[in-house]
């Protein structure tokens, strides 16, 4: 249960703050314009907290229905407005002015993206080497001779200096190109470049992790299975394992290397193990029974050791990303723009059936993730934030009915037409959009419950 609890509070989280940023933006923009803000909700339906506050009064809402939430403005259509404040009318506003204030809620999501991306490129994060491990038998990667331990040093030519930057340049070529030119450093310090068919990324409709269906795999060391720290109130301490033990063999299975060790002891919750290990140069025999812990959904063993020189063995695979206060800024802006374009491309392939609907992913998926990333830190978890803010603003920007980018259509019907669109137009508009809302919110539930299902 506090697992489950600790990756809601990572979702509420993340979910509180974009709503709130969001819906900040409108209200900001309404302010500005001189529009009178009747209510700031924080979610939908009864309100479980109000405070008014302010000239206008404003109230601010919590509401019970958290998903999202909603600036109310003073508006003609919604109900009777004193002749001295018709001046103060969202309706009564200049259409570049309404535009302004509908458009300021997805400018604000990209706003904090950038400030969130600009704060960790100057701070700085660290973040895994691109270097290859031995590529999946029978795969692309395995057919371009990639190789254990490789540094890539370009991808299509472009230099690349992290795993995430790797990443990335593949998926942003994958798009349009069926092969892809890497530039790689062996062990050996000899340069060489490989081609990889990066064709069944679009053949399975980008569905899943595109490196690990291409074959690429982030490199392992082979470290010796040779006990770190002992946790002292973990089942390798109750068994009496001390630090400086050398595993040699699980229930009569050889140990060659420290991921041998824990795939075991995984497999293994609740299992009485018998462990052979060598101790000041003699052999010796240990039982232990690895504690069943929730790891991400799945029951998994853990005894509570680590790997001797682990932290200096992965020091060997990070390396530090940081830039000056304006080069983080420059970097932010670009991150920004060029997530902010896959994403609309990519909902542009959806609907030409070029990506699988099951990529989109409802509240569940999201949550899953928001917890993930909370676990692997800070960086991670503002790295998340960052990207759900940029898709929320996407879609947000949409010229859906009912979303922000609808009412911009109308707006430019407006302009176009010299005259507002018609009540009748915008209430059958209104009525699609919902629906075409719910068509996706069931896509994305559904989506999440078949995960949940398949594992």
């Amino acid at each position: 249960m506090s697992g489950f609890l600790y990756y809601l509070a990572a979702f509420a989280l993340v979910l509180g703050i974009l709503v709130v940023v969001h819906e900040f933006g409108h209200y900001l923009a309404a302010r500005w314009a001189g529009v009178k803000v009747l209510r700031f909700s924080v979610g939908f339906g009864r309100p479980l907290w109000i405070k008014r506050l302010g000239r206008d009064r404003t109230e601010w809402v919590i509401a019970a229905f958290p998903l999202g939430g909603y600036v109310k403005m003073l508006d003609e259509r919604e109900g009777e407005v004193p002749a001295a404040e018709l001046h103060r009318s969202f309706n009564r506003q200049p259409v570049l002015w309404r535009m302004v204030i509908v458009a300021a809620g997805p400018a604000a999501n990209f706003l904090l993206a950038i400030v969130l991306y600009w704060a960790l490129f100057w701070h700085g994060t660290q973040e895994f080497k691109p270097l290859l491990g031995t590529p999946v038998a029978a795969s692309a990667a395995a057919a371009a001779g990639f190789e254990d331990g490789e540094l890539v040093l370009r991808v299509a030519g472009e230099p690349v200096h992290t795993w995430q930057e790797m990443r990335w340049l593949l998926l942003q070529r994958a798009v349009d190109h069926d092969e892809i030119t890497f530039e790689v450093i062996n062990p050996h310090r000899e340069i060489t470049s490989r081609r990889l068919d990066v064709s069944a990324i679009r053949r399975s409709g980008w569905e899943g992790d595109a490196l690990a269906r291409l074959g690429l795999a982030l490199y392992r060391p082979s470290l010796p299975p040779v006990l770190g720290t002992v946790n002292a109130n973990g089942a390798a301490a109750a068994a009496g394992l001390r630090r400086g033990d050398e595993v040699l063999a699980v229930d009569d299975h050889a140990i060659e290397n420290w991921v041998d060790f824990v795939r075991l002891v995984r497999q293994s919750p609740g299992k009485r193990l018998m462990l052979e290990v060598l101790r000041d140069g003699q052999r010796t025999e240990i039982a232990v029974t690895p504690a069943s812990v929730d790891d991400q959904g799945e029951i998994v063993g853990r005894v509570g050791v680590s790997v001797s020189d682990g932290d200096r063995a992965q020091a060997g695979l990070m390396t530090t990303v940081r830039y000056g206060p304006v080069s983080a800024l420059g970097k932010a802006v670009v991150e920004t723009w060029d997530k902010s374009a896959f994403t609309l491309l990519m909902m542009g392939k959806m609907v030409t059936g070029e990506v699988s609907w099951r990529n989109i992913s409802g509240p569940v998926t999201i949550a899953d993730y928001a917890g993930r990333s909370a676990k692997l830190g800070l960086d991670y978890y503002i790295k998340f934030l960052a990207l759900v803010s940029i898709s929320l603003g996407v879609l947000n920007l949409l010229p859906i009915p009912i979303l922000d980018g609808g009412h911009l259509l109308y707006y430019l019907v407006e302009i176009v037409k010299r005259g507002p669109v018609s009540e009748r137009t915008m209430e059958v508009g209104q009525q699609i959009g919902l629906a075409l809302l719910l068509m996706l919110m069931a896509f994305a539930f559904y989506n999440d419950i078949n995960r949940l299902l398949s594992g």
